[in-house]
């Protein structure tokens, strides 16, 4: 190994130890605050970059920054797949349609004319630009779907439009390129390129999704299989999924999509694995990809700066507004919740690196066009990342001062009753916390004498004997809502409490601060 390797090797295990040290220690301040998460690690690129400490600088030609950049945009298509929930997105057929036709595409195209028009630059790369602005970034609305207070039918919104927005934006994105005149276009090309789009690239991702599914299924019912390491096992079929279309000359991008999709309508289980632990991997490479972008490249869009720019910039943040609202018109979206869609649709990683594909493909002008998406991002990062923060200061109602709505008094009383009177784990009905997937949350024990059963993983027995030793035990129902959809059975007397905001909905229920909480999840 060269020196100079070995140079490169330090400082990107140095970048990865950051990512995850500054991540794990800055995550509990971040939720409370609202703080934008992606403006931390920006600032980190920008110290360790060459305006800093001069330890690290990626330039737009770099083939780490390609790997980097391939990697993050099949992880991001993925998780918008493994995290939509089949049904809701039938459920919401209407709703999801409005977000992404008048909303989505218009959005694209209006910003699109925009860029032609004030930027001078030619109609595929305005549309190339126009498609990259439409993509909202799922890393800064997590700030803002975590919030209590979001009406539901806008938080619904706004979850199926970051899940399929992007799938919707990258072939438009592909295709644009081939218009740009730096390609030969004819009759054979446009049908190789729809070919390796619409059905090579999405086939082999449905294929690798199939055939992992089934070999989990097979594996889980002989020997079993780790819940951490399905969430890896889901990462596998992502990088699977892309290596197969690249093969066979499709999509990589649409076939990590399309396996995740395939996981999402086919293995629930293996989909909340993912979210609760493969999730946090992606995340820290997203993290990591910020980083390599805040280090030089992100602040080139303060390079060239005119006052078309400027004015294409305000459009482009802006017009989201009228178009959502017009699209929402006759929804059953509140007035509220119409107001919350139309302004938060942040910028982000997602519109980086799909407008990284043309510089990839070396298309001339394509500098210019990361330099404009960049200060959209910027800009971005700043209004709509700080939105959240504000909303929590100013915002109605504030997340101490929810009312508990009629189900959640009723849940209140059930637990009342259930700490006491919950019959033993033996009887409960069709479903039983199991010894591989239960966890633990244990309060002070109302008894100094109380039968160990820790720390973390409990089992029947365990409930059995704190029950007979006279120990207060409420059960709690922590499923997913897509976990509780393949099954309707529940443990009798068993509280039910989604998994989010666990903390906030205790308080709410008033579970005995002096009994054993013991969660189950299948």
């Amino acid at each position: 190994m060269t020196d100079v390797s070995g140079e490169v090797l330090v400082t990107s295990l140095a970048l990865i130890g950051i990512v995850i040290i500054v991540s794990a220690l800055l995550s509990g301040l971040i939720d409370r605050s609202g703080l934008p998460q992606v403006a931390v690690f920006l600032a980190i690129g920008a110290a360790l970059g060459p305006a800093g400490l001069g330890v690290f600088n990626t330039t737009l030609d770099s083939p780490a920054l390609r790997v980097v950049a391939t990697l993050s945009l099949t992880l991001v298509l993925f998780t918008d797949a493994v995290s939509l929930s089949i049904s809701e997105v039938k459920r919401h057929s209407g709703l999801a349609f409005r977000m992404l036709g008048p909303g989505t595409i218009l959005c694209a195209a209006v910003t699109a004319i925009a860029a032609w028009w004030l930027l001078k630059v030619p109609p595929a790369s305005a549309g190339i630009l126009g498609a990259a602005l439409a993509s909202t970034d799922p890393v800064l609305l997590r700030g803002l779907l975590r919030r209590r207070d979001i009406p539901d039918d806008a938080r619904q919104a706004l979850q199926l439009e970051s899940g399929l927005n992007d799938v919707v934006l990258l072939p438009i994105v592909v295709i644009a390129i081939a218009f740009t005149g730096h390609y030969e276009v004819n009759a054979g090309s446009l049908a190789k390129l729809n070919l390796g789009l619409f059905i090579l690239g999405p086939g082999a991702g449905i294929a690798v999704g199939l055939i992992g599914v089934a070999a989990l299924d097979l594996i889980r019912k002989r020997t079993g299989v780790r819940r951490d390491y399905e969430s890896l096992y889901s990462l596998g079929i992502a990088f699977s999924a892309y290596a197969a279309a690249e093969a066979v000359h499709g999509s990589g991008f649409l076939a990590a999509f399309a396996a995740g999709l395939t996981i999402a309508a086919l293995d629930v289980e293996l989909c909340d694995c993912f979210i609760e632990y493969g999730g946090v991997t992606a995340e820290m490479l997203l993290l990591f990809t910020f980083v390599i972008f805040g280090s030089s490249l992100i602040w080139t869009g303060f390079s060239g700066l005119d006052w078309p720019t400027l004015i294409f910039a305000a459009v482009a943040m802006l017009i989201r507004i009228p178009i959502y609202l017009a699209s929402l018109l006759g929804s059953r979206v509140n007035r509220r919740g119409r107001l919350l869609i139309a302004w938060f649709g942040p910028r982000g990683l997602s519109s980086l690196l799909l407008i990284l594909l043309p510089v990839f493909a070396g298309l001339p002008g394509s500098e210019r066009l990361f330099q404009v998406c960049a200060l959209i991002v910027l800009s971005s990062v700043v209004i709509h990342g700080t939105s959240p923060m504000l909303l929590a200061r100013f915002g109605k109602p504030k997340e101490d001062d929810v009312t508990p709505s009629p189900e959640t008094e009723r849940a209140a009383a059930a637990a009342a009753t259930a700490a006491i009177t919950l019959p033993g784990a033996a009887t409960a009905t069709n479903a039983a916390p199991t010894t591989a997937r239960s966890t633990a949350s244990t309060a002070t024990p109302s008894s100094t004498a109380a039968p160990e059963v820790g720390p973390g993983i409990v089992t029947i027995e365990d409930v059995d004997r704190l029950q007979n030793a006279g120990e207060k035990v409420s059960l709690l129902d922590v499923r997913t809502e897509r976990s509780m959809e393949t099954s309707e059975s529940m443990v009798h007397g068993a509280v039910r409490m989604p998994p989010e905001h666990v903390a906030a909905q205790a308080r709410e229920l008033k579970l005995p601060k002096d009994a054993w909480l013991i969660a189950y999840c299948a």
